[in-house]
């Protein structure tokens, strides 16, 4: 939409118009707490939250005040993480796809209230009335009345290609309201990066993104694609705490979700992204794209909470196409965090401080991207300083606490050494899930062991407690450790309970034997 004669003046002098003596006070705070406190505020952090490494960027008023890393990249080996260490970015992939979308609206190739299956056709969602109704904008929006992460244990890392992903998508059975409740989606980004190759004519997600953004950009060190991640040069390795001491998880990869989650970067790369985001759509004095592509994205589709924050000084929050919004001491704030297995980051700027800040971290059971977020707004933005890092920390260590509780009692019940009621060979066999497809159930000694069709490389291991109850135990330590449940009709085996971290999927699946 064209703005008034009027309103594009007020906003033009905005834009160029001088800083004042409250800015210019809060820059020197800023520059202050980066310059005085950042290492030893991030070393504490590490510390304290048990992180490898860490790195950070911050660009102020078009100048990169700082970009380096802390910490280590692998533990027990001593490089250290710098500016160029390469992260998977996850989720913070969204607002490249979100930034493609807009510029295809810009260059009008397709609108965001276009109907989905305008350009995939076989797009279903799971009743015909809202497969009928909806847009481009919703499924950048996470406004399909599915639950947050719905659908992702059987998407993530798994071998379905793209199309397949949106085959399945028809059975997810959704929670709440079309259009009427946020749940956030993966899904729903990577339909939207599969109609870039349909409204362009045949250029890919993947094409679109460098060619349009990454190479302009001068973004050499960022792929997208997580395929091959492990053997790059200079990238940090993943690691969880999630039910354990810190472990080393597996790389994830998720180019069959590329549009919702496959970049790889570094925050030397990502200040340039921050630079373009608060230039308007310029880089380096070049025009990249239209100040209205980028407005497009920051506009609200979705209202994500209403209501004033118990510790932040914010008020709502909602979604645009890839980046979220909120007031933060009396300036609006965008940002998107990502998480991978084994990393977790977030990417955030202020244009009305002209401010941008990317935290890239290599262990995903943490809140300190966060707080380091938190504490550089705060310095920047002129709140009283509060140790971010210690307030989640002391909301996060209940959680923590009470998984720690249930796995030490989980292995409490195995330690038993009960004898199952049953031989393991009845539990033995194949087992379906409507979303997911099939796992077998295999005797393996005096335990179980599962195997997932759509993961060749996972498995998870089921130790005997009592009733017709076992302990799943996953080979990738970020997937958890939680009761897995027989049910037994007539003396029958009929079903098998499986869950996974929540941050993966937040329900169970419930196979039934074959």
């Amino acid at each position: 939409m064209r703005l008034p004669v009027f309103l594009t003046a007020l906003a033009a002098a905005a834009t160029f118009a001088a800083p004042t003596h409250a800015q210019t006070a809060s820059t020197a705070a800023g520059n202050a707490f980066v310059r005085d406190s950042l290492a030893s505020y991030v070393q504490r952090g590490l510390r304290l939250w048990n992180i490898p490494g860490l790195a950070v960027t911050v660009v102020k008023d078009g100048q990169v005040v700082v970009s380096q890393g802390f910490g280590v990249k692998a533990v027990g080996k001593p490089e250290p993480v710098d500016g160029n260490t390469l992260f998977l970015i996850a989720s913070n992939s969204k607002l490249f796809t979100g930034t493609a979308i807009s510029q295809l609206v810009e260059e009008k190739k397709l609108k965001l209230d276009d109907p989905v299956r305008k350009y995939l056709p076989d797009f279903r969602l799971y009743d015909s009335v809202s497969t009928r109704l909806v847009t481009v904008r919703d499924v950048l929006g996470h406004r399909m009345g599915t639950k947050t992460f719905q659908g992702d244990f059987t998407f993530w890392d798994s071998n379905l290609s793209r199309a397949e992903i949106l085959q399945k998508v028809r059975y997810l059975k959704p929670t709440g309201l079309f259009r009427q409740q946020y749940g956030y989606s993966n899904y729903g980004f990577l339909a939207a990066g599969e109609i870039i190759p349909v409204a362009t004519g045949g250029t890919t997600w993947q094409d679109f993104v460098q060619q349009r953004l990454l190479t302009p950009l001068g973004m050499t060190n960022t792929y997208p694609s997580t395929a091959g991640a492990s053997q790059r040069a200079n990238i940090a390795l993943p690691y969880t705490t999630a039910f354990g001491p810190l472990a080393r998880v597996p790389f994830d990869e998720v180019d069959n979700f590329g549009p919702a989650a496959s970049l790889v970067s570094n925050v030397n790369d990502l200040g340039h992204w921050l630079r373009f985001q608060l230039d308007s759509g310029k880089y380096n004095g070049q025009r990249i794209m239209p100040w209205a592509t980028l407005r497009r994205t920051r506009e609200g589709n979705t209202l994500m909470s209403a209501g004033k924050s118990p510790i932040y000084p914010s008020h709502f929050r909602t979604y645009g196409l890839g980046v979220s919004s909120a007031d933060y001491n009396a300036r609006q704030i965008f940002w998107h965090t990502g998480g991978a297995n084994g990393f977790v980051t977030n990417v955030c700027f202020v244009p009305e401080e002209n401010l941008g800040l990317a935290v890239l971290t290599n262990q995903d059971n943490q809140s300190f991207f966060e707080a380091l977020r938190y504490q550089l707004l705060d310095a920047y933005l002129g709140v009283p300083y509060i140790d971010r890092s210690r307030q989640l920390y002391n909301f996060a260590k209940n959680g923590n606490a009470e998984t720690a509780k249930n796995v030490a009692e989980l292995a409490a019940r195995v330690a038993k050494k009960n004898k199952p009621a049953r031989s393991l060979k009845d539990y033995a066999g194949t087992y379906q899930h409507p979303v997911y497809g099939t796992i077998t159930v295999e005797p393996k000694g005096r335990q179980l062991l599962v195997r997932f069709s759509h993961h060749p490389t996972l498995t998870t291991t089921l130790d005997y407690m009592d009733g017709d109850t076992f302990r799943s135990t996953f080979s990738n330590a970020a997937y958890g450790i939680f009761a897995a449940p027989f049910t037994v009709e007539n003396g029958q085996v009929k079903t098998l309970e499986i869950r996974v971290n929540d941050g993966l999927e937040q329900d169970p699946y419930v196979f039934s034997k074959q």
